[in-house]
């Protein structure tokens, strides 16, 4: 048998597993323009760094916990822009209300953890490309994951938890938004 055929029945049980899994916000829609509401307030921009509501569906069976991401790869850092890292949500959990990434507001279900983004705190960090830059991509990545913690803290890099997100994923959903700042 051919590598390629092999690696090919080896994904297939794969893609069956995650048929239907998906992300999306009645707040941002995919290939859209983010709108002002959830851009940064901060670094030369003037938004009201809402974090957007969110809903996911069609799980994967034996999802223990979700994790949701949101990641810049065309800020120009050499490694992208993590805006948004949310763990241990419950199994049950199929949304997160707007402001959900304001970690004083409570809005996130018990147990869960916002850790650090590279605005180094934790919580939501709205867009905020470089002046004049090109349009950015911003992927919004729902994880269901196959354990019920990551045992990582509010302190965690945003790439540390990616590599905890991705060595315990199920399967993963996720949509593109952008912005640009002229």
């Amino acid at each position: 048998m051919s590598k390629t055929l092999l690696s090919t029945l080896l994904f297939v049980p794969t893609l069956a597993l995650a048929a239907g899994f998906s992300i999306e916000s009645p707040d941002i829609k995919a290939n859209q323009e983010i709108s002002k509401e959830y851009v940064l307030n901060g670094f030369g921009c003037e938004g009201g760094n809402v974090s957007p509501a969110l809903t996911w569906k069609n799980a994967p069976k034996g999802t223990k916990s979700f994790a949701v991401t949101v990641y810049d790869p065309d800020a120009p850092t050499g490694s992208g822009w993590w805006h948004w890292v949310v763990f241990n949500l419950p199994p049950d959990t199929t949304s997160l209300p707007q402001g959900a990434g304001d970690p004083s507001a409570g809005r996130l279900p018990k147990g869960s953890v916002q850790s650090r983004t590279d605005f180094g705190k934790p919580g939501w960090g709205g867009p905020c490309p470089p002046q004049g830059d090109k349009p950015h991509r911003f992927t919004f990545t729902v994880f269901a994951l196959k354990t019920e913690r990551i045992e990582l803290g509010e302190d965690t890099p945003a790439a540390m938890v990616g590599y905890m997100l991705n060595l315990n994923s199920l399967a993963k959903a996720s949509f593109v938004a952008k912005s640009v700042r002229k």
